[in-house]
């Protein structure tokens, strides 16, 4: 066969063809004395499989690997394989998709792209005009996007988000917002932060979620001074009790 009555019977083109040669994905037949490619029945059996697996969503990087593990396997196999692999690309797009469905019924600006369970946690903080409180949505939320959170810490942080009690602390540190840093109330405003905080919280934290130093530096900057200290104090007083 020639390139132009392959490309007919498996049903792609041939400039399909000529690109799957290009990049060695398919090898080049034999040429007849004429110049011309002279395709065998294994050629279109291989160009069907290229063609079976490209539909499937598959690059032709993945095709390539396919291809290439398929070497004394049963078909059946490489197909079970492709299906497991495509359940779970499916279950992910379900996921965001229930994700995208939630913002979509949203009013504008009433809700953002959060993870289901950091949501969940957020949705037990009671309402606050509180600035403090304010960022510390905004770090969890950058936490959420980093992939340092999880349900773990987000379940054992339930109980904190939900106390009122949190809420006059967040007044208090607002409260900080014009004074100096040598303020007399920083020391025990960054105590009763720690204090506040349960021990699981900390057994929750990945270990690689520990704060580094450039973030440090960018999240103190947010604050004006006297609060920037609290903050100082209570970072300080968590890294030393996660490491406990």
């Amino acid at each position: 066969m020639r390139i132009g009555e392959i490309a007919a019977l498996v049903g792609v083109t041939t400039r399909a063809i000529r690109h799957y040669h290009h990049v060695g994905l398919v090898p080049e037949p034999e040429r007849r004395p004429n110049g011309y490619r002279a395709y065998s029945v294994r050629d279109a059996v291989l160009l069907a499989r290229v063609r079976r697996l490209t539909e499937l969503g598959l690059s032709l990087d993945e095709v390539r690997d396919v291809l290439a593990d398929d070497a004394g396997r049963d078909l059946a196999e490489v197909l079970e394989e492709l299906d497991t692999d495509l359940a779970r690309q499916e279950a992910e797009i379900g996921e965001r998709r229930r994700r995208l469905a939630v913002l979509l019924a949203a009013e504008p600006g009433e809700t953002e792209p959060l993870s289901p369970t950091l949501a969940a946690l957020l949705a037990k903080a009671p309402d606050t005009a509180s600035p403090t409180a304010a960022k510390d949505r905004e770090h969890l939320t950058l936490l959420d996007v980093a992939g340092s959170g999880g349900q773990e810490l987000y379940a054992v942080l339930g109980p904190l988000a939900a106390d009122p009690a949190l809420l006059a602390l967040y007044e208090r540190l607002d409260a900080l917002a014009e004074a100096p840093t040598d303020d007399p109330r920083i020391p025990a405003l960054a105590a009763e932060l720690v204090a506040a905080v349960p021990d699981e919280v900390f057994a929750a934290i990945p270990a690689e979620g520990q704060i580094v130093a450039g973030f440090q530096e960018a999240l103190l900057a947010e604050y004006a001074p006297a609060q920037a200290e609290v903050v100082r104090r209570v970072m300080e007083a968590f890294m030393h009790r996660s490491r406990g």
